[in-house]
């Protein structure tokens, strides 16, 4: 099997980032934003999903950290896209991931087209200092550029804290059973119309 890696650099006059992934991984992140919940959640995607992550992100953070996590949900699909042959993959991955009170779920399609569907009920408007409207701008970037379509839900939780907590680590489950090699048809594109 072919190393399922890549790096991708994005520069812009709000942020300049680099991004490597290795989808076989281990686990491991490194990483250096300048946001620490969002290295946080990050973690949790790294972690969960077995898959190595590295990320060094300078943004325009004295303004607000907007362009910066937008930024590099653009660059990490990106990666993504890059990395993955999607012959053989299974394609479709889901999880839903308890913490306390808090139960998300997350099912993402390598589908090759972007969309999102995403509904968490934010019990409050940031946490750790960090806004977590922005959640959706780096899940927007991530699906427009890794082109899959991703369905995320919170469906209880009243800590904003869990709540984000349990979609990151199902993201990273999700995306960890959708881009395994199915050995029953590792040469096969998951698809009838034979292409992704």
């Amino acid at each position: 099997m072919s190393l399922r890696e890549a790096t991708v650099e994005r520069n812009t006059k709000e942020t300049q980032i680099k991004v490597s992934v290795n989808l076989d991984g281990s686990g491991e992140l490194h990483t250096d934003t300048g946001l620490p919940f969002l290295d946080h959640m990050l973690d949790q995607v790294a972690r969960h999903g077995l898959i190595d992550i590295s990320v060094k992100a300078v943004g325009d953070l004295h303004i607000d950290a907007h362009h910066t996590v937008e930024d590099l949900g653009i660059t990490l699909g990106q990666a993504f896209n890059k990395a993955l042959d999607r012959t053989g993959i299974r394609r479709y991955g889901h999880a839903y991931v308890p913490l306390d009170e808090a139960l998300s779920r997350v099912v993402i399609d390598f589908s090759g087209r972007p969309g999102l569907e995403y509904h968490i009920p934010f019990t409050r408007g940031s946490v750790g200092g960090f806004d977590v409207d922005l959640f959706h701008e780096f899940f927007q970037g991530f699906v427009n550029h890794a082109l899959v379509t991703l369905h995320i839900d919170t469906l209880r939780g009243h800590n904003a804290h869990h709540q984000i907590e349990t979609v990151f680590k199902a993201f990273g489950r999700a995306l960890r059973m959708a881009i395994e090699i199915d050995p029953r048809s590792s040469n096969v594109i998951p698809s009838t119309k034979g292409a992704l």
